[in-house]
């Protein structure tokens, strides 16, 4: 399924994991469309490889977010796996835009099926 707001650059290691590295930055007005899809992303990997973890210790995928309110303000962003959403403390207001970067790594599988449900070019 292709997506609007995130736009992934994928790099690939010699053992064959991979990264796939998308930032989306937003109007206000914008912002609950932009949470939603990073949430359709993450729901997917839990769903199709379980929970993330380091892929040196043997874990299939792992995951880094990280947020930012202009002009400069830090997020914190988590997902909540019960309830399938992405959330952000503070909570944005008024006029500022909001940048939120997201980083996959994974194994060879992860990577093959995450660029067949994305649509991401290697």
């Amino acid at each position: 399924m292709p997506l609007q707001y995130l736009d992934f650059d994928f790099s690939d290691e010699d053992s064959g994991r991979g990264t796939f590295d998308a930032m989306a930055s937003v109007l206000p007005d914008r912002l609950p469309a932009l949470l939603a899809e990073l949430a359709q992303v993450l729901r997917w990997a839990f769903d199709a490889f379980g929970r993330p973890g380091p892929l040196d210790e043997g874990g299939e995928w792992d995951c880094e977010m990280q947020g930012l309110i202009e002009p400069g303000t830090p997020l914190a962003i988590s997902y909540d796996e019960r309830r399938g959403e992405v959330q952000l403390a503070p909570a944005p207001g008024g006029e500022a835009r909001t940048t939120l970067t997201l980083t996959l790594s994974g194994s060879p599988a992860f990577c093959e099926a995450f660029r067949a449900e994305f649509e991401v070019d290697s």
